[in-house]
């Protein structure tokens, strides 16, 4: 497989333009894109060479990085390949994460989310009895916002969907696993504990 792809474009030559490798096209499509691509779908979009090619690639891109000194690495997430940052620099990642999500998590989306995660799986009545409250569009958002997902449905008349929380919401909240939420207090099971973004969010940088 070439190192070398031709592009053609309307745009005049010019002297500073640099060269298009196909090694550059697999790091702007990685670059591009914020979920992992499998390595297939790069091969897709190239049009040359298959998914070994493409993790080949990879590899000449991550030991250029590493040569380099650079911040970040390609590395392999949920059957695809992501930009990730270097867990060094989570401390200071982790603190830009934090801002962005207390900025879009109100405190009814936590108090959701908190039932969500300690009750799971959980039907809507349950949580809005709980909440005292409607919370079919907090449900919504937090969906829209890969916080919550649908697990199943309940094995009762109309079969209600059941919720639970994702891989998102342990990475949002630096925990490894749900076992790591703070305990309930035995004599009151229904108050969850209140739920915080956390400022050094080592996950974030990391499997994705």
């Amino acid at each position: 497989m070439s190192d070398t792809t031709d592009v053609s474009t309307d745009a005049p030559a010019r002297e500073s333009a640099p060269e298009i490798t196909t090694e550059s096209i697999v790091e702007a499509l990685l670059f591009s894109t914020e979920a992992p691509l499998p390595a297939a779908r790069i091969a897709q979009i190239l049009g040359v060479g298959d998914a070994g090619d493409v993790k080949r690639h990879i590899e000449t891109l991550n030991e250029r990085y590493e040569r380099a000194g650079v911040s970040f690495r390609i590395e392999a997430v949920a059957k695809g390949h992501q930009m990730l940052t270097l867990p060094a620099y989570n401390p200071w990642v982790g603190k830009l994460h934090k801002v962005r999500a207390e900025s879009r998590l109100s405190a009814a989306s936590l108090e959701t989310l908190a039932i969500v995660a300690y009750k799971q799986p959980v039907l809507r009545a349950d949580i809005e009895a709980i909440r005292g409250v409607a919370v079919g569009d907090m449900l919504v958002r937090l969906r829209e916002m890969n916080l919550v997902r649908i697990v199943g449905r309940a094995d009762e008349i109309g079969r209600p969907l059941l919720y639970g929380t994702t891989r998102r919401f342990l990475e949002v909240f630096g925990l490894q696993s749900l076992r790591d939420l703070p305990k309930l207090d035995p004599d009151r099971p229904d108050v969850v504990p209140e739920l915080k973004v956390v400022e050094d969010d080592e996950t974030v940088g990391g499997e994705g």
